[in-house]
């Protein structure tokens, strides 16, 4: 049942308002009932560890806030430098919110995922996230991912579309000029909020923009073994901030999870209050209201 009702649950899954103009909603990639009911899921405290970036594994030239939620880069010239979280996870399929304003990336700024062992500090400016074969990086000024020093492609990929559009286009004859390619190369413009979405089980790395969720950008990662969210940075003064948000085991959905997350999506974000109104007994109506 939880299978069959996932592409039900994706068109109605979001993680917060999205803008009319977003260029994200028609790239969306269906999800599955797991990270649906976790984006659904009232997020961890704020002051979680998992929300920690590292004082030990982080550049020099990074200074890192009292609530270490925070990093700073120094004003450095020829430097690459990078930082991973606190805590990193062996399995299970975890959510996490990385803010950094567009106006303090500059070039080379970059999110993912990495080993241990991954390089922290490079003379020059490059890319440190994906630069080698311990870290994978998505660069957000170019939309190219990253892994062992190579560009692995543009993310999100283009040529995605909803179902609806996808037949519309069957039906009518394809032209390509000159102009659609160029459109289709643009780097898009990656909002402040970006959430990164590891599934440590299936070895795959995922981000959400704009409340969309745009598909693996990295498969077969190494699996048993602890990864970290990254970011690496070459800009003077960029400040990127990290938290959790939440996570879920390798089981599937509870029923009544997927229950409560159909019930809140059929209410929609303008009618979340009115849930005391549903001819549900109290302590349904206590669980829906708890639970999210």
């Amino acid at each position: 049942m939880g299978l069959s009702l996932s592409a039900w649950f994706y068109s109605r899954v979001s993680d917060g308002p999205v803008s009319s103009s977003s260029p994200f909603p028609p790239l969306a990639v269906q999800t599955c009932s797991r990270l649906a009911v976790t984006l659904n899921s009232s997020p961890v405290s704020p002051e979680d560890s998992c929300s920690h970036w590292s004082s030990v594994h982080c550049s020099p030239h990074f200074l890192l806030s009292a609530c270490k939620q925070k990093v700073i880069r120094s004003p450095a010239e020829l430097s690459s430098d990078g930082v991973r979280a606190d805590f990193g996870v062996k399995e299970g399929l975890h959510v996490w919110e990385v803010w950094w304003s567009p106006d303090h990336r500059g070039s080379h700024a970059v999110i993912g995922i990495s080993r241990q062992d991954c390089p922290l500090q490079a003379s020059g400016y490059k890319v440190l996230v994906g630069g080698d074969a311990q870290s994978w990086g998505w660069e957000l000024k170019t939309n190219e991912l990253w892994h062992d020093g190579q560009s692995r492609g543009l993310y999100p990929r283009r040529n995605r579309r909803c179902h609806s559009e996808a037949a519309e286009q069957v039906l009518k004859p394809q032209f390509s000029t000159s102009a659609d390619r160029k459109v289709s190369e643009t780097p898009l413009p990656i909002p402040e909020r970006v959430l990164l979405v590891l599934d440590a089980d299936a070895g795959t790395l995922a981000f959400i923009v704009d409340g969309t969720f745009l598909g693996e950008a990295f498969e077969d990662l190494p699996r048993g073994e602890q990864l970290f969210p990254a970011v690496s940075s070459v800009r003077g003064g960029a400040i990127i901030q990290l938290r959790y948000l939440n996570g879920a085991t390798r089981d599937p959905p509870a029923l009544m999870a997927l229950c409560g997350l159909s019930i809140r999506q059929f209410l929609g974000q303008q009618r979340q209050n009115q849930i005391d109104k549903l001819p549900l007994p109290p302590f349904l109506q206590h669980y829906l209201l708890s639970s999210h």
